[in-house]
């Protein structure tokens, strides 16, 4: 893990559902979860008869003491929430994945994967971002995130097997759904020399593809908008790997990212809205905590991403949707109204 010291030391950012949450309990401390909401649960009934086992939403981790009453039935400190609050998150009737999302930070051993899974039900999947010494050109200031050299393991294919899949296939096994490339923005070097960077993440692509589980999909998530461009699109096609539609403010509007989906279709949907446009992480952050309820509502991307959720689940294949708080301020109420809107067809 060489690699991962370099780029940031030491740092680890912090059948029935409601079945399996009750018998997790018996081995630990639990969180309860909240009381299940009836209209919740005939929507996800709903999608269930007309997409079973194919829709997946869900939030970006599930740490947040604001979600009491949503998630938890009341509050809990978030490291307890973080440790052993997941099964109760999974007891949710919408909850159907999560973005484990401090795998950017510290590539993950299997031991950790293995107790994730071990607290989740049949069906329920993981959408794990690879971590950043894998995925971002440069080493940073672990106090600035500012950049200061070459990153040597950018789209390694032996760090990718030896510490990313590997831990993933061994850890998670079948819960694995998607494992997120999300490329960091790229240097100039990087940018201007578009066939060079194609060509580095092709060997890498090449490599992760036939190495994960059957049932996972990888995908490649940009905060460079100059790269949607053809000549990617049909490299992922090649590679039978999805871009995923990267909603943040780093890039355009959901709307205006579709033409470069479409030239990679066909395939599954991965999303994860990450951050309202506009909005930094910190400022959306220090405006919105603790996220207990909705406080500015996207509809504009509510309603295209439910148009494309339903597309591409009425065309037989799988959509895998996250959602963070900074999206509208509340990442389980934006989970449910993104649902009310998919199920107006």
């Amino acid at each position: 893990m060489a690699i991962q010291n370099l780029l940031f030391p030491a740092d680890d950012r912090a059948d029935d559902p409601a079945a399996h949450v009750a018998t997790t309990r018996l081995a630990r401390a639990a969180v309860d979860a909240a009381p299940l909401d009836d209209a919740l649960r005939a929507l996800a009934d709903g999608f269930d008869a007309r997409w079973p086992g194919r829709w997946h939403l869900g939030t970006s981790s599930w740490h947040f003491p604001g979600w009491a009453g949503l998630v938890w039935d009341r509050r809990h400190p978030a490291a307890t929430l973080s440790r052993e609050g997941l099964a109760a998150y999974a007891a949710h009737p919408l909850m159907r994945c999560t973005s484990l999302d401090r795998s950017f930070y510290r590539a993950l051993a299997a031991a950790e994967y293995r107790r994730l899974a071990d607290q989740v039900p049949p069906g329920f999947r993981f959408v794990v971002k690879a971590p950043a010494t894998l995925t971002d050109a440069s080493l940073r200031d672990p106090a600035t995130g500012a950049p200061r050299a070459d990153n040597p393991g950018f789209l390694d294919p032996a760090h990718a097997l030896a510490d990313v899949v590997e831990p993933l296939r061994e850890g998670l096994g079948p819960t694995l759904g998607v494992l997120v490339l999300q490329i960091s923005p790229l240097p100039a070097r990087w940018l201007g020399d578009p066939p060079a960077w194609r060509a580095r993440l092709a060997r890498l692509l090449g490599v992760i593809v036939p190495a994960l589980p059957a049932s996972a999909i990888l995908a490649l998530e940009l905060r460079d908008a100059e790269l949607l461009e053809p000549a990617l699109a049909e490299l992922l096609r090649e590679h039978h790997v999805r871009p995923c539609l990267g909603l943040h403010d780093r890039m355009p509007p959901a709307q205006a990212q579709l033409p470069f989906l479409r030239a990679a279709w066909p395939g599954d949907l991965v999303c994860r809205w990450n951050l309202q446009r506009g909005q930094r992480y910190a400022q959306a952050r220090d405006r919105w905590a603790p996220f207990d309820r909705l406080q500015s509502e996207d509809l504009p991307t509510r309603e295209v991403l439910a148009r494309v959720m339903r597309g591409t689940l009425d065309a037989g294949y799988r959509a895998f949707v996250t959602i963070n708080n900074k999206a509208e301020g509340c990442a389980p109420a934006s989970v449910a109204a993104l649902a009310r809107e998919l199920a107006r067809s």
